[in-house]
This record gives C-alpha cells, structure tokens and sequence, in this order.
C-alpha cells in the first residue's frame, strides 16, 4: 500500500520497540524514513532493516535534548529528500521511581528527553514544513500514564501528561499553517523484539512496592504489541486525517475505559 507515498518522516528513538515498529510501518506505506536513536547503533538498524524491506531510509544518532542533534536530523532529511511531512516523537528515558526515591538530576532528565525533545524537534521541524509549504503531521507518542496516576513512575508519568497539552497548544499554534498535530496513546506493550523482551522481563522482575498485573487488567485480555500501533500512527501520518488536530488516539486494549474496580479477568 502507499497511503504514504512520497512523504519524508523523522522518528525518534528508533529502537526495536515501538519507534522502530512505527517507523517501519511508515516506510511500508511508502514513506521515506530518518531514523534517529541516541545509540548510532540502533539507529542504523532501523534504516537498514527498511531499506532491507525495500524502502527508503537514512539514520542520524544523537541525543533529543541537544539542539545541535535535531538541527542536524532536520538538515540531514531536508539535503536528502527537500521536505519534512511527519514527525514522530518518540524518545524516551525509562527511570522508573518515584517522588521519595527519584532525584531531582534524573527528574529533570527524564522530563528533558520526553518534553524537551519533542519541543526541539517540533520546533525545528514546524520550521521546515512553514519554509516549504508542507501542511505535515506532528504525532506525539504518549502513554495510558499520562492520563492515570502511576505510583513509582513520576518522572515518566509527568513528562507524557505533559505532552498531551503541549500537543494541543502547538495544535492551535500550527493551525494557520495546516499543520495538524496529535497524539498518539499505547499502554504498556508486549515487545516482539528479544532484546527489548529480555530488557522488560528484567524490569519486572525487579522487586516494586507497587504490584501491577498489565494483562489482566485489560478488557481485550492481552497486552498489544508494538504491530497494533501501527494503523492508528498510519492514519495521524496520512491525509485521511486532514482534520484531526489537536486530540489523541489510543490504542490500549480498553485500559484507560475501563471503570476501576473491575476485574474483566481472573488474576
């Protein structure tokens, strides 16, 4: 299919999980992809893996917060293809604790990569889409804890609520320039790639204060993988959204639906 066909995106924070499923999902609609990771590493093997699958892709590492990094992904698409049409923020840093265990260094850190990454990059690539008449797509990657209350996750938890208004304040921003801007909510994912599975395993077997039973939680009974975001940042991405701005998509198996004390299945 090429419902993207001719379009450039930038995603950031390539990894195998969900940055490197979207962008792969993008490419295969016919998007021309720049991959971006703080890990060189991994961001080259999101573009070699599209280009692997016949599609078109370029890799830039370095870090979100570092504005001399986003001018040269932006630049880097910009040489390569003329044009920007959709940005994907993704970046993440995972520090999982909470208020009376997280310093205020790793607090702020955490809100720098997912707030200030996507405030840079937002900035410099709504630039490039206003220089070349592009009316693009901006997609905020956020979480089902930006809208619920995690205890032992602040830092991560704050900084995706934060997205959601700074998606509806750039949304009303961009408007005269057609730019729409969105976000787009999973929930905690069940990973296909065995590295990042190892890397999950690790994290909850890890001894918490705070017991979570993902799955069983939610009404469609599994955790989604990073394949199920796929469509919905397919559709934000495509014209079919022509007038969606400024609001969001879930895809998270009913989890922020469901009515609290409800036990949809056995734990």
């Amino acid at each position: 299919m090429n419902r993207l066909a001719e379009k450039v995106a930038i995603v950031t924070g390539a990894s195998p999980n969900i940055g490197g499923t979207l962008a792969l999902g993008l490419a295969a609609e016919g998007a021309r992809v720049l991959c971006t990771d703080l890990s060189p590493g991994v961001a080259q093997h999101c573009a070699d893996k599209i280009v692997a699958e016949g599609g078109e892709a370029a890799a830039v590492a370095g870090d979100v917060t570092d504005p001399g990094h986003v001018d040269e992904a932006v630049g880097a698409a910009l040489d390569r293809w003329g044009r920007i049409d959709v940005l994907v923020n993704n970046a993440v840093f995972f520090k999982q604790q909470g208020v009376l265990t997280m310093s205020y260094e790793d607090f702020r850190h955490q809100l720098d990569v997912i707030v200030g990454g996507s405030f840079l990059f937002t900035k410099a690539v709504a630039k490039a889409m206003i220089d070349t008449g592009t009316a693009g797509s901006i997609i905020n990657v956020l979480s089902t804890a930006a809208w619920q209350g995690q205890p032992g996750n602040v830092g991560y938890s704050t900084g995706k609520s934060g997205l959601v208004n700074f998606t509806r304040s750039v949304a009303m921003e961009l408007a005269e320039y057609g730019i729409r801007v969105n976000g787009f909510t999973p929930t905690a994912t069940a990973p296909t790639d065995p590295v990042t599975r190892a890397k999950m395993d690790e994290l909850l077997a890890r001894p918490s204060p705070y017991r979570n039973e993902f799955a069983a939680q939610l009404p469609l009974s599994r955790l989604p993988t990073p394949a199920d975001y796929v469509g919905a940042v397919i559709y934000l991405a495509s014209e079919e959204s022509a007038m969606v701005t400024g609001t969001n998509i879930t895809v998270d198996g009913g989890a922020t639906a469901k009515y609290w004390p409800w036990m949809p299945h056995p734990v």
